[in-house]
């Protein structure tokens, strides 16, 4: 087996077992069910949030990336529509649609990134 045969095949697995992270991940705000996060965050994972405009907060550590997303996931009235998620290696871009409880909606993107099975990096960028 060649070198670049052996990298395709290892990058390939990286990329299923992060697509499959990020459905669980994505399932969570689709149901309106946290319960799952506890498993899919990585003690040291950050949240860079798309609030407050214009750079947002850090959010450092699984207890408070857990808490966070367990907010937005139950937030009365939300809710999330999927527009794309696309994997690479370990490496996740999800693009979605937030609407809010008064009928308004947010455009934006996450960068997320996926370390042993675990969330250990996510970004979130608004359209403004």
């Amino acid at each position: 087996m060649t070198q670049e045969l052996i990298i395709d095949i290892a990058t390939a697995k990286r990329s299923a077992e992060t697509a499959e992270i990020m459905r669980r991940y994505n399932d969570v705000f689709q149901s309106h069910d946290p319960s799952a996060l506890d498993e899919l965050v990585a003690d040291g994972c950050v949240i860079e949030n798309t609030t407050p405009a214009p750079d947002g907060a850090r959010r450092t550590g699984k207890a408070a990336c857990v808490e966070l997303w367990s907010a937005i996931a139950t937030a009365p009235g939300t809710h999330f529509d999927l527009e794309e998620t696309y994997v690479a290696g370990d490496r996740a871009t999800i693009r979605w649609r937030f609407w809010m409880s008064d009928g308004n909606s947010l455009r934006g993107v996450n960068l997320m990134r996926v370390v042993d099975g675990r969330i250990v990096e996510a970004m979130g960028y608004v359209k403004g």
